[in-house]
């Protein structure tokens, strides 16, 4: 979503604000957010210079800012209520964690070469049009430069994926509390390689993690990609 338009975030995660204020003591990918593989897929990021990609308020970033040592982790979200509590939560890890408020597309067109790595948990990569980010992700990327980012393996009513690039209407409310939509791109394991190899990337590997048991459990796609040297 651009910065421009209705804020369909502004209602996500204000009730946890008021009852969790910590930096996260772990990192998951898996969409219950409970098990799975940790902060690890993205390798070794001490020193290095890291994107989030739809950050939300920058509960994962500010865990890797903590513990993980990058020299530099920027939280990217469009969102004006996300980035506001964002820097309410983090904004004193500056200069190490850097929260930016902008269309994610946008922001990494400016950034030419910047990044070592780029992550996405059910974010930006979940929420725009991939012909469009994928390919900018890959030129913010230094040669060699990783991608990682969990998505939805179905859609949460238990409808398989799509099997072509196609977004879905979803749910969603305005400020206002008015119910609307918002699109998310819920896509088969061999749709997301394909585009990622179109904008790219090589190297692609998908593992799933499985959903577990209750009534919004969900498989996770966890994809893990390079850009071309």
């Amino acid at each position: 979503m651009s910065t421009d338009t209705v804020d369909l975030w502004h209602h996500y995660g204000r009730a946890r604000l008021t009852t969790d204020r910590t930096v996260p003591d772990d990192f998951r990918w898996n969409w219950g957010q409970d098990a799975g593989p940790g902060a690890g897929v993205l390798s070794d990021l001490t020193g290095l210079c890291v994107g989030d990609l739809g950050s939300g308020t920058a509960r994962h970033a500010a865990h890797l800012a903590v513990h993980h040592r990058p020299l530099r982790i920027v939280a990217v979200d469009a969102s004006a209520a996300q980035h506001a509590m964002a820097t309410e939560l983090y904004g004193h890890l500056a200069p190490r964690l850097s929260i930016v408020r902008s269309d994610v597309v946008t922001y990494l067109r400016a950034q030419w070469d910047t990044y070592d790595a780029l992550y996405s948990v059910f974010g930006a990569v979940d929420f725009t049009e991939p012909r469009d980010l994928l390919p900018a992700a890959a030129a913010a990327l230094r040669p060699g430069g990783q991608l990682v980012f969990s998505t939805l393996g179905h859609y949460l009513n238990g409808a398989p994926a799509q099997p072509d690039v196609r977004a879905a209407d979803i749910p969603a409310r305005t400020p206002d509390g008015e119910a609307t939509t918002m699109r998310r791109w819920v896509l088969q394991e061999q749709v997301w390689t394909k585009l990622l190899d179109e904008a790219g990337f090589t190297d692609v590997g998908v593992d799933v993690l499985p959903g577990g048991k209750g009534p919004r459990a969900a498989d996770t796609l966890l994809v893990t990609a390079y850009r071309s040297s």
